[in-house]
């Protein structure tokens, strides 16, 4: 009864509007969503099969099996089956309460409400219960349900703005507008209940920025294209309501279609320990085989003789059958190598770690009250191996708010304090700020920090006043009063909102527009400027211009663009004013600001008039439009008198910069996939510093073709190498050449620094062809990497390129819907909790409230994590090595019997009472050096990408450290029992002695182990490590005392046993001979090694013991200047901007509409930390050094 029809391919979708039965029948997705992995029904299978994906608990499984046959167990079967049943319970449980959580937040959503229109009325709805082909209503701020084709709005024209932050990134709003046909039903329930159009459109797929469809309605056929639709995940903004026929739902949507799937993440050392099992395996096989042979030939050749005495008949037993019976009973015994306890433990330690995250001060954001959250506690230590960290940019590394800081105005720079002597004065927080508070519409936020500027304006500078005229006229920026009477701007980017707030707060107010004027107050009067013409800014052009007529009667034409554009149109004798305007702009892009350059032109009567005829034109053209019209906007721009520039900061988040140079000497590398254009990607770039003038090159790839892509991969890497060299353009003739090139090549020594920057059609072409692999290989080569206007697909590509190809550990972080498919792609997924919801976060593995978190996320955590996983891992096997091995040096003795050399009890505790708490204790708090050298040398992080610390060579040095150990353990005793008398005369060499001394030594060498393992030392190490001895003492002793053998004669045989022999002096010094005899090698070998080649770490150690008195408190730090190239503040759109709507009227608002949302503005002190960090490093290297 619920088996359903397979549903088919979709080729196109055919919606009706107002007609659930007609819809129903193409069986179209409802709008519910599903981000968790599993139901209750398949829970228990599917959490089961990824659990046995892990080797171990395959072997384990194996070994439970082997157990419950009598004939080959010496073990009992609970011994293996509570364990692994306990392990798999705890990871069920904690995959149950993660899974948990993803339901929580699919039911919240799920269960938002919206209204419908339904049976010709408006209904409340849940989100889950909206079916393709209704008609919602959304109202102001509110997210959008689905995909909807926009039908109506409550502004002119059917226009309405959306914030598309979860999509793309961006927080500037954008336009959408219904087609005029359907703008017509407003807000008329009957009559949009009577609406019954049909959308033919194209298949559900994730391109965001493309929609083609058509909408057929009274015979008519109206085509629809991305302007007409409203995605999933935007929010309505400054329209009051709006209505809208959806089209796609619930995993149909855009945003769902670019969400990608949850995956199983597992850390490598994970993988790598399910290949260790099948290496110990392996290894136990042919231990087995070993002494199953030896068995065989011992019966043959002994055990005929001792038949008689077991009362075994003749032939009842062969030799070969006894051997293939011992076979499986020694892979049954020397099953500890691995048990299941190493895999409990490193549960717990992985736990433990996540607390230290959860409960880490330093992370914890104070004004959002805001904690860092590990969301997962299978991953730690992969953070200590990060190689490549994908950064989306808005919201990630910066605020997205704009900061007036600095101007220069006819060839002097304001926002600079100066001292009596003409040099640039401290900054004292409170004395240079300008105090705006007298006049009305201000902004508190907004600070200024040059007295002399609002002094220039008071004394009535023309030039000063002509500026901020400029800026408050020349913009595509829309205001309106909220229910307080307070002025509140609408920006289409924040660029344009900060100089508008600017010229605002010294005097220069806008205050309204029409399709014909713009009004602004200009020192407390009101004038009104008549609007003749806006020529509006694109990519090509970087500059926008506006004609104005003044009350005076003259013609103005006010420009802003970027300098190297507006600096070619300047009359000649602006070319002193040019080259000071020049440098300031320089020493502004050289502490990271983003630069405009302002110009005017004053324009005759009769020459506008005939311009305007042309542009009239122009505009009635069909041919060559859009040239005519560019041709005509160059005409007039030109002649133009400078005066100035303006520098806007791009507030980046708190300890970007720190934080960026930080990780880059850690050796890794840092790419920002960003849905933002491209300049302003690279103005963060610039800001961040993962691009500098420093650089030898930095590349541009934005072919529009596969061929064109390849051509400039191809000379960038010419330019790069320095040479011609082949590209190869076979595609299936070697695959494996060309992996093995892009390996070698990589791996090349690359002299100098290159950043690579990509748009989002180049990457296209290149991540759907071949152009991969040269993609690949020169943007590794490169130390930075932007990729702009990228859709969320394309970034989880990115992501799973490097991963695929270059086979390193990932991390990508970011804080939007947009970043959610890179998220899951990751090895690593950060969200960062910021502006732009929780989606971001509820994907992660790891999240915080700032990206200046990730350094200590990964220096500190992410290193020790991986540096006590890693010695927890070495030391453990190399214990259960020699633990477990001397029972293959007793099988020789004692005829291959499968005698255990121990008794059971010490057997069942030794890995899960006398070494399970020492070890834990290690492997949670042990810490090479602080957490304040940690940060100050980033350098030690370069073990974990090399993957040092724990790989094939360490676990074979470990495993031979083992059998040393394990021979030392068996042989010195056995060698001193062989004559052995006791102090009463009586001989001491029975089987029990000798187990007992050797537990005995067994314990005394692996606790001395660990202690010299220990670089951290705590109470509870000591506590661990030393009452884990007085333990095992304490039970040897209960166990072997008359008492328990009375009550469980068969449990406990070896009566009296432990005071008997532990009274013996000589019992004593062979334990004592036999740890020196274990621990000696160890001492030298590390006494040489630290001495002889110290690493990094180890001199850091010695540094630390040295080191006496407080560290010194770092000096004060210092804005310091960065030679930059001129990066242009005007990136506020990436195609047209606003201007035809501006001049049509179509956006001018009616009134009574919702207040709007307010622009943000804080301030942000950039200091350049970079020189600081690196000093630091470089003194605290040279401090121990010395």
């Amino acid at each position: 009864m619920f088996c359903s029809k397979k549903k088919l391919l979709e080729v196109e979708r055919v919606v009706k509007a107002n007609d659930r039965e007609y819809n129903e029948k193409f069986q179209y997705a409802d709008n519910r969503i599903h981000t968790s992995k599993y139901s209750l029904l398949t829970f228990l299978p599917i959490n089961l099969f990824e659990q046995f994906q892990r080797v171990a608990n395959a072997y384990f499984l194996f070994l439970l099996i082997l157990q419950l046959i009598p004939e080959i167990s010496s073990l009992t079967w609970f011994t293996t089956f509570v364990p692994l049943v306990l392990v798999i319970i705890m990871t069920a449980v904690k995959d149950a309460t993660d899974d948990y959580f993803r339901h929580k937040s699919d039911d919240q959503v799920n269960n938002r409400q919206s209204e419908v229109l339904i049976d010709s009325k408006m209904q409340n709805e849940k989100w889950m219960n909206v079916k393709v082909g209704d008609i919602i209503k959304l109202e102001n701020n509110q997210f959008v349900a689905a995909d909807l084709l926009l039908l109506s709005s409550s502004e002119p024209h059917g226009l309405c703005y959306i914030e598309t932050a979860e999509l793309d990134g961006e927080t500037n709003l954008k336009v959408r507008h219904a087609l005029s046909v359907t703008s017509e039903l407003g807000a008329d329930i009957s009559r949009l209940a009577r609406f019954d159009g049909i959308v033919v459109c194209e298949a559900p797929n994730n391109k965001l920025d493309q929609f083609s469809g058509v909408l057929s309605w009274k015979e008519s056929k109206y085509p629809l294209n991305n302007e007409k639709i409203i995605l999933r995940g935007c929010v309505l903004r400054n329209t009051s309501w709006c209505f809208g026929l959806v089209v796609f739902a619930g995993p149909d949507t855009k945003l769902m279609q670019n969400s990608g799937k949850a995956k199983f993440k597992r850390t490598s050392i994970d993988r790598f320990m399910n290949t260790l099992v099948l290496w110990i395996f392996g290894f136990l096989v042919c231990l087995g085989i070993i002494l199953a042979i030896g068995n065989s030939i011992w019966e043959n050749q002994v055990g005929d003789q001792f038949r008689a005495f077991l009362f075994r008949n003749e032939g009842e037993k062969n030799a070969v059958f006894s051997g293939f019976l011992t076979f499986w009973s020694y892979i049954i015994i020397l099953n500890t190598v691995v048990p299941i306890s190493l895999y409990v433990s490193v549960e717990v330690i992985r736990l433990g770690h996540s607390y230290f995250i959860n409960w880490d001060r330093k992370m914890y954001y104070s004004r959002k009250a805001t904690p860092a959250e590990a969301r997962t506690t299978t991953l730690n230590e992969e953070l200590g191996q990060i190689e490549y960290v994908f950064s989306d940019k808005t919201g990630t590394l910066t605020q997205n708010v704009m900061t007036f800081k600095k101007c220069s105005i006819n060839g002097r720079i304001y926002g600079e304090v100066h001292d009596e002597f003409s040099q640039k004065a401290e900054r004292t927080k409170e004395k240079e700020h300008v105090n705006f508070s007298v006049k009305p519409q201000t902004d508190k936020t907004f600070q200024f920090c040059d007295h002399s500027l609002m002094e220039s304006i008071k004394l009535g500078d023309p030039q000063v006043h002509e500026f901020f005229r400029l800026l408050a006229v020349c913009h595509t920026v829309m205001s309106e009063e909220n229910s307080a009477g307070q002025l509140i701007y609408q920006v289409q980017s924040p660029d344009e909102g900060a100089l508008v707030t600017a010229a605002r707060h010294f005097g220069f107010v806008f205050k309204s527009r029409t399709p014909e004027t713009i009004t602004i107050e200009e020192l407390g009067t009101l004038v009104t400027y008549q609007l003749l013409a806006f020529l509006d800014f694109n990519n090509i052009r970087k500059r926008m211009s506006v004609i104005v007529r003044n009350p005076e009667g003259q013609i103005k034409l006010y420009s802003k663009g970027a300098d190297i554009i507006l600096f070619e149109k300047l009359l000649p004798f602006n070319e002193d004013l040019r080259s000071l305007t020049s440098d300031h702009i320089s020493e502004f892009a050289g502490e990271g600001l983003r630069t405009l350059a302002i110009a005017y032109r004053d324009l005759d009567d009769q020459y506008f008039k005939e311009w305007q005829k042309m542009l009239e034109d122009a505009n009635a053209s069909a041919n060559e439009r859009d040239e005519w019209i560019a041709g005509l906007y160059e005409e007039i721009e030109r002649d133009l008198m400078l005066l100035g520039a303006t520098a806007v900061e791009d507030k980046l988040q708190d300890g970007i910069i720190e934080t960026v140079t930080s990780l880059s000497l850690a050796n890794i590398k840092i790419w920002i996939l960003t849905g933002d254009k491209q300049e302003t990607a690279i103005n963060v770039g610039y800001a961040c510093n993962m691009l500098t003038d420093d650089m030898n090159d930095v590349f541009v790839i934005s072919g529009n073709t596969e061929t064109e892509v390849r051509e400039e991969l191809r000379k960038a890497k010419e330019n790069l190498f320095g040479q011609i060299r082949s590209v190869s353009n076979s595609r299936v003739d070697c695959e494996k050449k060309q992996q093995q090139e892009l390996n070698s090549v990589v791996d090349e020594t690359v002299t100098g620094e290159y950043a690579l920057i990509i748009n989002g059609h180049s990457l296209a072409h290149a991540l759907e062809s071949d152009v991969k692999n040269d993609l690949l290989e020169l943007a590794c080569m490169c130390k930075t990497v932007v990729c702009c206007r990228v859709t969320p697909l394309q970034k989880a590509q990115v992501v799973e390129l490097v991963k695929t190809h270059r086979n390193a550990v990932t991390l990508a972080i970011g804080d939007g819907a947009n970043d959610v498919s890179m998220i899951k792609s990751a090895h690593i997924g950060v969200g960062i909790s910021g502006q732009e919801g929780l989606q971001a976060v509820l994907a992660s593995d790891y999240s915080f409230a700032q990206f200046r978190y990730l350094q200590r996320l990964l220096l500190v955590h992410g290193r020790w994590s991986y540096l006590r996983m890693c010695k927890f891992l070495y030391y453990f096997f190399y214990k259960n090595f020699a633990f477990t091995l001397v029972h293959f040096w007793f099988g020789f003795l004692c005829g291959f019997s499968a005698q255990t050399v121990y008794d059971q009890w010490f057997i069942t505790l030794f890995n899960i009472v006398y070494t399970s708490l020492p070890v834990l204790a290690m492997g949670i708090f042990d810490q090479d050096v602080s957490e304040q050298n940690s940060m100050d040398c980033p350098q030690l992080y370069e073990p974990g990408q090399l993957n040092l610390l724990f790989n094939k060579r360490k676990f074979f040095i470990c495993v031979a450290h083992g059998i040393y150990t394990s021979l030392v353990l068996f042989f010195i005793p056995y060698g001193a029992f062989y004559n052995m008398v006791g102090e009463d005369g009586q001989h001491v060499a029975d089987y029990q002695s000798f187990a007992v001394t050797l537990a005995t030594s067994l314990v005394i060498v692996v606790s001395v182990q660990i202690a010299m393992d220990t670089s951290y030392w705590t109470v509870i190490n000591h506590v661990f490590i030393w009452g884990s001895i007085a333990t095992y003492f304490a039970i040897l002793f209960t166990t072997h005392s008359n008492g328990m053998f009375g009550i469980f004669p068969n449990q406990f045989p070896f009566v009296g046993n432990a005071r008997h022999s532990l009274t013996q002096k000589c019992i004593w010094l062979v334990i004592i001979l036999t740890t020196v005899a274990s621990v000696l090698p160890v001492v030298i070998f590390r006494f040489l090694k630290v001495n002889l080649y110290p690493t990094l770490s180890d001199q850091l150690r010695q540094w630390q013991r040295t080191e006496k008195k407080a560290r010194p408190k770092s000096s004060r730090r210092l804005q310091t200047r960065r030679s930059s190239s001129r990066r242009s503040g005007y990136a506020f759109a990436h195609q047209e901007g606003y201007g035809e709507l501006i001049t049509s009227g179509r956006n001018m608002r009616v009134k009574g509409t919702s207040p709007p949302l307010g622009l943000e503005k804080t301030l942000y002190n950039n200091n350049n930390r970079i020189e600081n960090l690196c000093k630091k490093t470089t003194d605290t290297l040279s401090r121990f050094k010395q």
